[in-house]
């Protein structure tokens, strides 16, 4: 694990640049994360999917499959990897705060 400063914090990230503390999670920690990601600007679309995300794992403390986050989020998945060119696993999940998803996204 790596102390970097993300959104003026100093936070541990894993080996992926995910964060280790979903709670110590802000839009400034996400708008930081994005930019690892190669997202220089968040939109009110990435924020409907990066909110649907956070809002998911923290009722069910896990991220939503795939499928579920096109149906809630309402953009098929050639729109959520143009949102976020590295997929809703590694890019959308890891702006969003949440550990790095085990399974499907």
């Amino acid at each position: 694990m790596a102390l970097v400063t993300l959104g003026g914090k100093q936070l541990d990230i894993d080996e992926d640049g995910f964060i280790q503390d979903p709670d110590a999670w802000d839009q400034a920690v996400a708008k930081s994360l994005a930019e690892t990601e190669g997202v220089s600007d968040l939109t009110e679309e990435h924020w409907k999917v990066v909110n649907y995300l956070r809002e998911y794992y923290l009722e069910f403390n896990m991220a939503p499959m795939i499928r579920k986050l096109c149906k809630q989020t309402g953009f098929p998945l050639k729109r959520i990897y143009e949102l976020f060119p590295s997929g809703p696993a590694k890019g959308a999940c890891k702006v969003a705060g949440l550990p790095k998803p085990t399974g499907c996204v």
